[in-house]
């Protein structure tokens, strides 16, 4: 049974909420050229705060649409047939695979979801040091730790997908 729930309410489920320049009603793993920390996928976070600013990044950086973001409720009992992999916090584990998905493709198709913190703006500083071998994983990690890392959850397959119930869009 999955235990990686923060924030349940009281009837089992949990909010996670998507930030972009449009819209989501209907999510789609898009196979893109970017290098992102869990691969592909569809990635959430249970932070409002975080997909709202993301969602101002991305209008901003792509000059068309508007800063929203789409609610979504997922329930735990609908997880217990899926592979979750979720790192508790940032550690060793944790910055190889975020390197590893950094730096390369790398298709983890036999997991669901992804769960982890964020190598936001602030981290990448110290990720990139680690990545060009200046740091060593002790360093970096012991850089990073004091950082308030938010979470994010990478949806990776179709089956995770379908296990998303759409609740509302909120302009932000």
């Amino acid at each position: 049974m999955c235990n990686f729930f923060i924030k349940l309410t009281e009837r089992g489920k949990m909010k996670l909420y998507h930030g972009s320049n449009v819209g989501v009603e209907k999510p789609k793993i898009l196979q893109n050229n970017r290098f992102l920390d869990f691969g592909n996928g569809f990635y959430l976070t249970s932070d409002f705060e975080q997909a709202s600013k993301w969602a101002g990044l991305i209008t901003k950086r792509r000059k068309t649409g508007n800063p929203i973001v789409s609610v979504f409720e997922i329930k735990k009992v609908n997880l217990e047939n899926l592979k979750v992999l979720k790192f508790e916090y940032a550690n060793e584990e944790w910055l190889k695979y975020i390197s590893k998905n950094r730096t390369s493709k790398i298709f983890d198709e036999d997991l669901d979801i992804v769960i982890g913190a964020v190598a936001n703006d602030t981290t990448m500083p110290v990720l990139n040091l680690y990545l060009n071998g200046i740091y060593d994983e002790k360093e970096a990690l012991k850089r990073l730790l004091p950082q308030k890392l938010k979470d994010q959850y990478a949806f990776k397959t179709e089956k995770a997908l379908e296990k998303l119930k759409f609740v509302e869009l909120m302009q932000v």
